[in-house]
């Protein structure tokens, strides 16, 4: 065990469950190979990181899957939303002893193993650290054992205005963060368009 954590959220791989914003673009069956995608890019950005790594899935635990044969400790995700789901998530890896830890998404195509050893970096000099999104969200969110579980209360998930929420809500309760490059999550067609290469491949 090192003292160092990556944290996925995934959903479990299911059509009509996945990517349902995209799926009203492209349907559930591709939509379902794009978020496939997706994940297995998470993954090896993930596997060769010298950190602990663990899935938090939505749904179930699978007996077996890409994200144990490439190491990761399964969870199940507890709460009653996103905010719930992380504060569970990071109170429960701060409980095993880690001091440092990150949580990522699953649908990050720009997401690369440089910016989640930057994330580590960063939080070796401040109590924690976001990647921003695009879309006025984050596909990364990391803290010290000094992180306040306030900072996800009431935040209006899904919207532009999580960032700005999260950035005010981490000052409020006085948490010196640090700001990763900013990437583009793939949630509608529009989205996926700027990407070519999964375009071809459907």
């Amino acid at each position: 065990m090192t003292e160092t954590l990556v944290i996925v959220f995934a959903r479990n791989v299911r059509a009509g469950r996945v990517k349902t914003r995209l799926a009203t673009m492209i349907g559930d069956s591709k939509a379902l190979k794009i978020y496939q995608l997706l994940k297995d890019h998470t993954i090896r950005q993930c596997e060769t990181l010298q950190h602990d790594k663990a899935v938090y899935y939505t749904d179930f635990i699978p007996a077996s899957d890409e994200f144990t044969r490439a190491g990761f400790k399964q969870n199940l995700q507890q709460g009653n939303d996103l905010g719930e789901r992380m504060v569970n998530a990071f109170r429960s890896a701060f409980i095993r002893g880690y001091n440092q830890v990150i949580l990522v998404g699953s649908d990050c195509y720009e997401l690369e193993s440089h910016h989640l050893t930057q994330a580590f970096f960063e939080l070796s000099r401040h109590q924690a650290v976001i990647g921003p999104a695009k879309d006025g969200g984050y596909y990364l969110i990391g803290f010290t054992e000094k992180y306040d579980a306030k900072i996800f209360d009431q935040i209006a998930w899904s919207t532009p205005d999580v960032l700005p929420a999260t950035q005010q809500r981490m000052k409020d309760v006085g948490i010196d963060f640090a700001l990763l490059p900013e990437l583009g999550d793939i949630d509608t067609f529009d989205d996926l368009l700027r990407y070519p290469a999964l375009v071809g491949l459907l």
